[in-house]
């Protein structure tokens, strides 16, 4: 069961960080599609997630993508969302010494941008971490037949508080030591742009 939930939220936080990256460089790169993107951004990421879960479940079925599809569905909004914010506070300068060297916008993007907005995008990552994992967790719970959610499921029918207690216990370690162990990498990278 732990190695199916950890493959469902590994495979979900990497789409979660390549599409919400990817999408909040397209709408951060351009002060249009910026403008018009945020606020759609964040109201879907207003918009209480489970109630998109039927829908998940119509078009992926039950098993592994829908668990993969949930959990990332969680994550995209709020990594988008502080990549579009890291873009914007980035110094104008940046993009007019890009302009003066004449690197392509994808040149820019990649040897300029990114590495001055990566420590407000890693924060973004954070709480996608966290996100994520809590929408496979989710995802498992509803519509599934493996995995730590399904198991704590099982155990609260069953009125089994031992296997309740444990599980819960399990998450909360695994989160703990993750949130500590990117908090660290957050200081590092903020730290080094300081």
């Amino acid at each position: 069961h732990l190695a199916e939930t950890m493959r469902a939220f590994a495979l979900a936080l990497g789409i979660a960080v390549v599409v919400g990256v990817g999408l909040g460089f397209c709408l951060g790169m351009s002060r249009l599609a910026g403008e018009v993107g945020e606020p759609l951004l964040v109201s879907f990421y207003s918009l209480p997630k489970i109630t998109l879960y039927p829908i998940v479940l119509l078009i992926f079925g039950i098993g592994m993508p829908s668990k993969i599809a949930f959990g990332a569905l969680h994550g995209i909004m709020p990594i988008a969302i502080f990549t579009l914010g890291a873009l914007r506070n980035l110094p104008p300068v940046l993009g007019r010494t890009s302009r003066a060297l004449r690197l392509s916008r994808w040149q820019s993007a990649w040897t300029v941008l990114l590495p001055a907005a990566r420590p407000e995008i890693f924060t973004g990552l954070r709480l996608g971490f966290s996100l994520t994992l809590i929408g496979t967790l989710l995802g498992e719970m509803f519509a599934s037949q493996r995995g730590i959610g399904f198991l704590l499921m099982q155990a609260i029918g069953l009125h089994d508080t031992d296997l309740i207690m444990a599980l819960t216990l399990l998450i909360v370690a695994f989160a703990i030591t993750a949130s500590m162990a990117l908090l660290a990498v957050d200081k590092r990278l903020r730290h080094g742009a300081a």
